[in-house]
């Protein structure tokens, strides 16, 4: 008989990920042992403090696999290499500052979250929970077992592992979109579509991975260029079609998450319909995480492929980011709401930063570092400054975010600073010289050139200025187009009055009453017949601008002293040991 031998595991190499998901599990146990009036603070400190360990344990283990070029755990189960550091690194800042904006309340102490998320809407055990002060403090395990799922999704070699890293990160973010204290049923039903889709997108993923392992007879990547490489290795080594059908299906899996098209559906309905700080922490840190996910896999595999086969697979990427950079610009371009407009901007992004792929090599997986920390900054900054923009009733109650286009009127003289720094997110995301974003799309396209895809490069550079439209828009509308006045009464020039005159300062204190389905519905119909609630800036307590505050240095630091930051990152692009 066989004796099991238990295999040996370096825990260091686990490290970023095992403190991430074991103050999740101490978060669940908060939930059930420390009294609800501690209960907030405790799951703060626990979330941002495993976060900070997450960041340690990589500086930790920089010079050693820096140094040797990899470091691995049962047969690359998971595999640390330079580039997955670099994509942790990033993932754990980004989800310090999503934590931020998560964790803010307005003057009232309401946040962004239902006080019992599984109630439906408009009913007495709603309402009751809401007079009660319940409050979802599960939101931060949530979130870091979703973080955990991140931090191991680029950092394995086996397709199973993968896959379960995909889930893990996926399911808390089904849940959390459906948290929304305010639009209940718009929160119920994108939470209810990015979970259909997410399944439909995981079946084929599946799929894929059953195909490469009938091709490597091994769920391992490197078996798999073993077998490319070795063709006599296996029973059906003959039919490298085989892997590259799979390879298609895995990465529909990958693309899904990105926001690629033609797998970009849900995003629209998801970012608008999710709580706008879970909105914020998903355009950041998912995307980051999925690319890095890419780059592991498509990287991987196409060092085992012949030219033909290789050609295939470029192909396959051409495809994907020209598809992707067309629909985010030109359906970006029309949107009239501000979330919406900030979801194809985020499909655009995700094909520019397909563009920087092509080439399969090390310069591209530098511009692929670069850009999702510029674009995770810009996108999450800009979530945090929608969050702080209200709809008011005619009672003076504070609704939920004012993201029509049209409530952004005069902003700049509202709030001036509020608009100082989400025309700076926009300017990034547009690639403006001086910001993060220039630098993060030049490098993206130089990949490209180096590559010999100009032509893409080309395409990227012309859906760029298209996209310099929509972002430009709604920055001349905030500075340069006078506040519409509330036309919701026959007294709106008074209402329109105190509302342009409302600043950075101005907050829902004393409104302590919360939007009911019957003030909710009533909104709709004024919004159908063109009548606007009132639009005020509510105060921060604090975490909301401190995130705000670091995104707008973080773009600026990277668009005019990039140097430290692209000399780590050229050291991190080493994607294979």
């Amino acid at each position: 008989m066989n004796e099991f031998v238990a295999p040996e595991i370096d825990w260091a190499v686990l490290s970023p990920i095992l403190v991430v998901l074991a103050a999740g599990v101490v978060g669940v146990l908060v939930e059930a042992f420390v009294p609800a009036r501690a209960r907030r603070l405790t799951q703060l400190v626990l979330t941002l403090g495993a976060l900070a360990g997450t960041l340690v344990a990589v500086a930790l283990l920089w010079d050693r696999v820096s140094t040797d070029g990899f470091a691995f755990v049962v047969d690359g189960t998971v595999v640390l290499t330079p580039f997955t550091l670099g994509i942790q690194a990033v993932v754990a800042v980004l989800a310090i500052l999503g934590v931020l904006v998560v964790a803010d309340r307005t003057s009232t102490g309401q946040d962004a979250f239902a006080p019992t998320a599984a109630a439906v809407p408009g009913t007495a055990y709603e309402d009751a929970a809401r007079e009660a002060g319940l409050q979802q403090t599960e939101i931060y395990p949530l979130m870091l077992f979703a973080t955990g799922g991140m931090l191991l999704f680029p950092a394995t070699d086996n397709l199973i592992v993968l896959f379960i890293a995909l889930e893990v990160l996926s399911l808390p973010l089904y849940v959390l979109c459906a948290t929304a204290r305010r639009r209940r049923l718009l929160s119920q039903e994108a939470a209810f579509k990015y979970f259909l889709l997410g399944a439909f997108a995981s079946a084929l993923m599946l799929f894929g991975i059953a195909l490469v392992y009938g091709f490597a007879g091994s769920v391992s990547l490197e078996t798999a260029v073993y077998v490319l490489a070795h063709p006599d290795s296996q029973v059906l080594s003959m039919m490298p079609g085989l892997v590259i059908a799979g390879v298609l299906l895995v990465s529909v899996g990958l693309l899904f998450k990105i926001g690629a098209a033609p797998f970009h559906t849900w995003t629209p309905d998801v970012y608008q319909g999710a709580p706008t700080p879970i909105t914020a922490f998903m355009a950041a840190c998912v995307k980051a995480a999925a690319i890095g996910a890419m780059v592991r896999v498509l990287f991987t595999l196409a060092a085992g492929l012949d030219e033909p086969l290789r050609q295939d697979l470029e192909t396959g990427l051409w495809v994907a980011a020209i598809l992707t950079m067309l629909v985010g610009t030109a359906a970006g371009a029309v949107q009239t709401d501000v979330k919406r407009m900030l979801a194809y901007s985020s499909i655009a992004h995700a094909g520019f930063l397909l563009v920087a792929m092509v080439g399969f090599d090390e310069v591209g997986a530098r511009a692929v570092l670069f850009y999702v920390l510029a674009y995770g900054l810009a996108t999450l900054g800009a979530f945090a400054v929608v969050t702080l923009v209200r709809e008011q009733d005619a009672d003076g109650v504070v609704l939920g975010e004012a993201t029509h286009l049209s409530q952004w009127a005069g902003l700049a003289r509202r709030s001036p600073l509020l608009a100082t720094a989400f025309s700076l997110f926009l300017l990034s995301m547009a690639g403006i010289p001086l910001t993060a974003g220039f630098l993060a799309k030049f490098s993206a396209f130089s990949a490209a050139v180096e590559a010999g895809a100009w032509p893409l490069a080309v395409i990227g550079v012309l859906a760029s200025i298209v996209a310099v439209f929509f972002y430009v828009r709604l920055i001349v509308l905030m500075v340069l187009t006078p506040p519409v006045e509330d036309t919701a009464d026959d007294g709106a020039s008074g209402a329109g009055g105190a509302t342009a005159g409302s600043g950075a300062g101005t907050s829902d204190a004393g409104t302590g009453a919360e939007d009911t389905p019957e003030r909710a519905g009533t909104l709709t119909a004024a919004r159908a017949a063109t009548e606007r609630a009132a639009v005020v800036v509510i105060s921060s307590q604090g975490p909301t601008a401190v995130a705000v505050t670091v995104c707008a240095v973080g773009v600026v630091l990277l668009g005019l002293v990039p140097g430290p930051v692209l000399d780590w990152m050229t050291q991190a692009a080493a994607f294979r040991p």
